[in-house]
């Protein structure tokens, strides 16, 4: 299939690794140009390496978190290809905690990690979308905003927190052409599901496969879907919406 998307410009943040390494490696195979960001800047340029064999690509060393971050990310991708057409924002998940064990600090900031950076990050990008009728926006989330996991609460209620944001923006700028959705991974073979001891003993999806999926979401083809929460989680949610 083509999706349609060959030249367009995306930025894709926290994409050194993982799934979000995984998407920008998706969106390069479909002739996508990309500005890429993360904290760590060995791996960063090890992935900014093997994307510039597939295609043009920028690679910003940042931290999303920060508060000037991403009219800063923003503003760089548009001065270096002259648009915006696709951000697919991402950032690693608050440390691992019941709900009734986290203070103040740790509420704050896993806000401002799985709520807050994404927001901004929408809210610069989409006058470039807008000034062009026709943009993409894919926030990565997680299973959890369907299933919670006991252990990991903050990241539970922040994630929530920015599906039912995207949900009511995503009427905001359909009209323009542009449509907001999440996807939400289950367990995948990533560091951080290693990390965190989740997939131990059961089915854990495949990056690559999760990054192709999140190229179709941000492609001509998906004009009409907006609002949507797209699980990928191996049918492990065990519920019915």
């Amino acid at each position: 299939m083509d999706l349609g998307i060959a030249g367009k410009v995306a930025l894709v943040t926290a994409a050194s690794k993982g799934l979000g390494r995984a998407t920008a490696m998706a969106l390069a195979g479909e002739g996508v140009k990309l500005a890429i960001c993360a904290r760590g800047e060995d791996a960063l340029r090890a992935t900014e390496a093997e994307l510039s064999q597939l295609t043009d690509v920028l690679a910003i060393v940042a931290d999303v978190t920060e508060p000037a971050a991403p009219a800063a990310l923003v503003a760089q991708a548009v001065e270096r290809f002259g648009a915006l057409d696709i951000l697919v924002a991402n950032a690693g998940g608050p440390p691992p905690a019941r709900s009734l064990d986290l203070d103040d600090q740790a509420i704050w900031d896993g806000l401002n990690l799985s709520f807050v950076s994404s927001a901004r990050l929408v809210r610069e990008a989409i006058p470039h979308m807008r000034a062009r009728g026709w943009g993409r926006v894919c926030l990565l989330t997680s299973s959890s905003i369907k299933q919670p996991i006991p252990t990991l609460s903050m990241s539970n209620a922040a994630r929530t927190g920015l599906w039912a944001w995207a949900k009511t923006a995503a009427t905001d700028v359909f009209e323009d052409g542009i449509t907001i959705n999440t996807v939400c991974p289950g367990l995948h073979d990533t560091d951080r599901i290693k990390q965190l001891s989740l997939g131990e003993g059961v089915p854990v999806g495949d990056p690559a496969d999760f990054g192709k999926v999140v190229a179709f979401v941000c492609s001509k083809p998906a004009a009409f879907m907006s609002g949507a929460a797209i699980l990928l989680d191996g049918a492990r949610y065990a519920g019915l919406f």
